[in-house]
């Protein structure tokens, strides 16, 4: 049997099995379809538990799909965050699930309003490859404190990642509460196509449109956590030494295969040359070497690496100046896969990079004139998943933040607010929709349903037909005013 029908018949068997846990989550809701408290925390503690035992595994497996990770970026960006936000949840999970009483209007009663927090049911969630772990993970926290069951489509790209967390699952969970599905893309479009209560999807703009073709199909709601290009902005006046520092880490860690890493600095143009030579302080104090170190990661493939490579070759070819950040002064030619973080000026919008999500060492440094025609930069273009400006002026800071719309932002720092247990994440517009994380997570993932009560006495006899009376003229001159 040639490669080719291997793969169809392993894509088969994945679909086949997408179908049948599909069908055996959905009668396991119907049967029990509101997990108590206990319940719930005991699956968050049975998750941690096992994430806490198959750490180093985990931390194997991750380093293999990337041929070099730093087992402290994912430890960091991987495991702690997940560990961290099961321990949120399991703290307020409580106060979270119970009924939020609304007001009634005099006109209604006697009665009572309350919103009831139900869990939706079958869950569908799809992973990409950057931070395998931490994006099956924190999706899945939310769904099983919303008392969900859940389905999880790994990323391919991730080969070990995804089978190491089958398995985890597999020994942790029955299937009809959580299962994992691995395969190719033939194997997410299916899974994207299944009428699932709700779906998350994490990736591209390209293929969120996809997946929110397929899921309107079955009119199920999703949330797409997209990405884009995340500006960053350097004030006229902040210090170079702190924004250079904190972008060069934010646009480092994991070579900027982050959907949140900064895309492109603004700097004013008096400033850029020095903004360079201070980025190169910092880059080289944090990775004095690149090529066998393993602090630094490297891209996941080789298309992603001649894709990226594609990038700095165009921009060369259209006027930029490229300049790498290699302190070492190693060749990073064959045998590897890393890039050094490259630093892009004199730009132009006809190039790939200006134009495209980078996701990837390479950062592009806009000039700008005043933060006026920073902001209008920024507002020209589709809006971003994150927003970073640096500057200490509280009046620059509130200017900044009253005329940009991004789905969050940092203010002199990178990456952190996706970190944060009590703040939602997600995007706006071109990047993404929808939001989860902490609470918002569980209201993600939970049917808020209104409830209007009201015992033996009706009030609201009093507007029945036959209209016109006496009754019906007091209400309107009351209420319609």
């Amino acid at each position: 049997m040639g490669a080719s029908a291997v793969q169809l018949t392993e894509s088969n068997s994945h679909i086949q099995q997408t179908h049948r846990v599909f069908g055996v989550q959905k009668k396991a809701f119907h049967d029990h379809p509101t997990p108590s408290l206990a319940e719930r925390q005991e699956n968050l503690n049975r998750l941690k538990q096992a994430l806490l035992s198959y750490q180093d595994r985990i931390l194997d497996a991750i380093d293999r799909d990337f041929s070099c990770r730093s087992r402290d970026e994912s430890l960091i960006a991987e495991v702690m965050p997940s560990i961290q936000g099961i321990n949120y949840t399991l703290k307020n999970l409580e106060g979270w699930m119970k009924p939020s009483r609304r007001h009634v209007s005099i006109l209604f009663r006697p009665a009572s309003n309350k919103v009831c927090y139900q869990p939706k049911g079958v869950v569908g969630v799809i992973v990409p490859w950057n931070y395998p772990l931490y994006l099956a993970v924190g999706p899945l926290v939310a769904s099983l404190a919303a008392g969900n069951r859940t389905m999880i489509k790994m990323s391919e790209f991730t080969p070990h990642t995804s089978a190491l967390f089958k398995e985890l699952i597999e020994a942790t969970f029955p299937e009809d509460l959580v299962a994992v599905i691995n395969g190719e893309a033939d194997v997410a479009a299916d899974f994207s196509a299944r009428p699932f209560d709700h779906m998350l999807f994490t990736g591209s703009t390209s293929v969120g449109k996809l997946v929110m073709r397929a899921a309107s199909e079955n009119l199920t709601p999703v949330t797409l956590e997209l990405g884009g290009k995340s500006p960053a902005i350097v004030s006229p006046d902040v210090p170079l030494e702190d924004a250079a520092q904190r972008i060069a880490f934010g646009k480092a860690f994991n070579a900027g295969q982050t959907c949140v890493a900064p895309d492109y600095v603004l700097c004013s143009a008096d400033r850029t040359q020095a903004f360079v030579d201070e980025f190169r302080a910092q880059f080289a104090e944090m990775y004095p070497s690149l090529r066998d170190n393993d602090d630094y990661t490297a891209i996941i493939n080789e298309r992603q690496y001649k894709r990226l490579k594609g990038y700095l070759e165009d921009a060369k070819a259209k006027g930029a100046e490229l300049i790498e950040m290699n302190p070492a002064q190693e060749n990073m030619g064959d045998g590897t896969y890393k890039i050094p973080v490259t630093l892009v000026l004199k730009t132009t919008p006809d190039m790939k990079l200006m134009q495209d999500e980078i996701f990837g060492p390479i950062l592009p440094i806009v000039s700008y004139g005043d933060l006026d025609e920073a902001i209008q930069f920024i507002n020209d273009r589709p809006r971003p998943l994150a927003l970073y400006f640096f500057g200490y002026d509280r009046d620059q800071q509130k200017q900044v933040i009253d005329h940009t719309l991004s789905g969050g932002m940092c203010i002199n720092d990178s990456l952190m607010h996706v970190a944060q247990d009590d703040l939602p994440f997600g995007g706006v517009g071109d990047s993404g929709m929808g939001h989860y994380h902490g609470k918002e997570g569980f209201l993600t993932f939970s049917h808020q349903r209104a409830i209007f009560a009201k015992q033996k006495f009706n009030s609201g006899k009093f507007v029945y037909p036959p209209y016109g009376t006496s009754a019906h003229k007091m209400i309107y001159k009351f209420f319609i005013r």
